[in-house]
C-alpha cells in the first residue's frame, strides 16, 4: 500500500465489469432484506401502547415483544452463520427469510399477549439464519476492495439507521391501519426478496463441517437466562433467589459455552477471531453502544406520546434527527477512516451519545420536543452514524473468507444481545424509580443508566482498543483500496 503523496496516479478503469449491474443489484436486494430485519427490532415500538391496550400486556411483560425477537436473533446468530458457511449462505438466506415472512403473518394475526411473544421469537429465529448470510454476501458479492468498502459503508448505514426508519414506519402504519401492520409489511416485501435474490445474488461454495449444537444451545439459553433475571429486578429485587439464580444460570452457560468452542472441532465461534485484541474491544464498544441506544427507542418513543402528546405517525416524524444523523454521517465515514483512524472515530461517537443521554436525563413534565429532545437525539444520530462503520470494519478486517459468515455472525450477535441486555437494564432501572400513572420518574436514573453504557464503550476503547498503525495514519491515502488495507492492519 503506497501512502507516499508524490507516487504515481493509478490508472482508473474506464469500462465497468460485464457483470457489474447484476452485482450492484444483488448487493441492493441483500441490504433491502438487512434493512427489513433490523427495522423489525424497531418497528413496533410506537405500536407498543396500541398493543398494550388491545392484548392486555402488564408494564413489565411489554418488553417481551421486543426482547422475544432480539434474544431468539441474537441467540441463534453464531449458529446461522456457521450453517451459511456450510451450507451455502445464499441457501440458508432464503430459507431464514421464508421463515421471517411466516412468523411475520402469524404475528399480525396473534389475539393474546402469548401468540405475539411466540411469533416474534419466530421472526428472530429466521432473521437470525438470514443475517449473518446478509453481510457475509456483500462482502463476497463486491468485485475488490473499493466496492467491499463502499458495500460495508451501505450496509452500516442500513443497520444502524434501520432501526429509527423502523419507528417512522411503525408509526405511519399504526396511524394509518393499526398495530398487526407493522408486522404484516414484512410479507410483500419478503416475497419480493425471495423472487429476486436467486437471480442476482450468486451461491457461494459450500464447506464441510459439523455443527456445534451444544454452542447454539448455551448462548441462547444464557442470553435468556441473564435478561429474564434483569427484567423482574424492579418486581423481586436485585438481591432475590430469582434475580440472583437467573444470573448465576446465564453465566455458567456462557461458561460452557467457552469451554464448547475451544474444544469443538467446528465451533461457532473461531477462537482465533476472539483472540484478537482489537476485535474483542470493538465488539464490547458496539454491544455498549447498542445498549446504550435502546432507551431512545423505548422510552423517548414513549415520552413524547405520552408526555407530549403525539400520535403514532408524529412519534416516528420526531425520530427523523437520529435516522438523519445516521446516514448524513454514513456519506462521509468512508473518508474519515482514512484521514482519522477507526480508534478516534470511536473514542468521539462515543463520547458524544455520553453527552447526548446526559442531557436527555433532564426531562420533565413541561418540556419540549425542540427545547430538549430534537438536540440530544440529533446527537446520538450523528455519533452512532460514526462509530458503527469503523467498529465493523475492525471486526471483519482480516477475517479469511471461509470464516466470513461467522465473523459477521458474531458482530450481529453482539448487536442484538446487546440490544437485549440494554433493554432488559434500562427498563428494570425505569421500573424501580416509577410512580403509578406517571411516565416522567425514574427517566432520569434510565437515561443515565444508557450514559453509563455509552461511558463504558468510551473506556474500552480508550484502554483496550490499539491505535492504528503509525504508517497507516499519514500521508495520502490514494484509494479506497489503500482505506481497507489501513482497516485491515488495525485490525489485525
Amino acid at each position: 500500500m503506497s501512502l507516499n503523496a508524490t507516487s504515481p496516479a493509478r490508472e482508473l478503469p474506464t469500462d465497468l465489469p460485464p457483470n457489474a449491474g447484476r452485482v450492484a443489484a444483488g448487493i441492493a436486494i441483500v441490504l433491502v432484506a438487512q434493512l427489513m430485519l433490523v427495522l423489525d427490532a424497531t418497528v413496533v415500538n410506537v405500536a407498543l401502547p396500541r398493543i398494550g391496550a388491545d392484548l392486555s400486556f402488564g408494564p413489565a411483560s411489554l418488553s417481551w415483544v421486543l426482547n422475544a425477537y432480539t434474544l431468539a436473533f441474537g441467540g441463534l446468530l453464531l449458529l446461522g452463520g456457521r450453517l451459511g458457511d456450510v451450507r451455502g449462505r445464499l441457501r440458508l438466506f432464503e430459507i431464514g427469510l421464508t421463515v421471517f415472512v411466516i412468523a411475520s403473518a402469524l404475528g399480525g394475526l396473534a389475539q393474546t399477549p402469548g401468540q405475539l411473544v411466540a411469533a416474534r421469537a419466530a421472526q428472530g429465529v429466521g432473521a437470525a439464519m438470514a443475517a449473518p448470510s446478509v453481510l457475509a454476501l456483500l462482502t463476497t458479492s463486491a468485485p475488490d476492495e473499493a466496492a467491499r468498502n463502499r458495500a460495508l459503508a451501505l450496509f452500516g448505514a442500513v443497520s444502524s439507521g434501520g432501526a429509527s426508519i423502523g419507528l417512522l414506519l411503525g408509526g405511519a402504519l399504526t396511524d394509518v391501519g393499526s398495530w398487526r401492520w407493522t408486522l404484516f409489511i414484512n410479507v410483500p416485501i419478503g416475497i419480493a426478496v425471495l423472487l429476486l435474490a436467486p437471480r442476482f445474488v450468486t451461491e457461494t461454495r459450500r464447506r464441510p463441517g459439523k455443527f456445534d449444537a451444544v454452542g447454539a444451545l448455551t448462548a441462547t439459553l444464557g442470553a435468556v437466562s441473564i435478561v429474564w433475571a434483569l427484567i423482574g429486578t424492579p418486581e423481586h429485587g436485585w438481591l432475590s433467589a430469582r434475580t440472583i439464580g437467573g444470573f448465576a444460570l446465564g453465566l455458567v452457560l456462557l461458561a460452557v459455552l467457552a469451554r464448547t468452542e475451544v474444544r469443538h472441532p467446528h465451533p461457532l465461534i473461531q477462537p482465533h477471531l476472539v483472540r484478537n485484541r482489537n476485535r474483542v474491544a470493538a465488539l464490547a464498544v458496539m454491544a455498549l453502544m447498542i445498549g446504550a441506544n435502546l432507551s431512545m427507542f423505548f422510552l423517548v418513543v414513549q415520552y413524547v406520546q405520552r408526555v407530549l402528546g403525539f400520535g403514532p405517525m408524529a412519534s416516528g416524524v420526531a425520530f427523523l434527527p437520529f435516522s438523519l444523523g445516521i446516514f448524513a454521517m454514513s456519506r462521509v465515514t468512508p473518508r474519515l477512516i482514512g484521514t482519522l483512524g477507526p480508534r478516534t472515530m470511536i473514542l468521539v461517537g462515543s463520547g458524544a451519545l455520553v453527552v447526548g443521554y446526559a442531557w436527555l436525563s433532564m426531562l420533565g413534565t413541561t418540556d419540549t420536543y425542540f427545547g430538549s429532545v430534537f438536540g440530544p437525539m440529533t446527537i446520538a444520530g450523528l455519533a452512532t452514524g460514526l462509530v458503527f462503520m469503523p467498529i465493523t470494519a475492525i471486526v471483519l478486517g482480516g477475517v479469511e473468507p471461509e470464516h466470513a459468515g461467522s465473523a459477521s455472525g458474531l458482530l450481529q450477535t453482539t448487536q442484538q444481545l446487546g440490544s437485549a441486555v440494554g433493554v432488559a437494564a434500562i427498563v428494570s432501572v425505569y421500573a424501580a424509580g416509577a410512580v403509578p400513572g406517571e411516565f416522567v420518574p425514574g427517566l432520569s436514573a434510565a437515561f443515565l443508566t444508557s450514559a453509563a453504557f455509552a461511558a463504558a464503550g468510551l473506556l474500552v476503547a480508550t484502554f483496550v482498543l490499539r491505535p492504528a498503525p503509525r504508517q497507516a495514519k499519514v500521508g495520502v491515502v490514494e484509494s479506497d483500496e489503500d482505506l481497507v488495507e489501513a482497516v485491515a492492519a488495525e485490525a489485525a
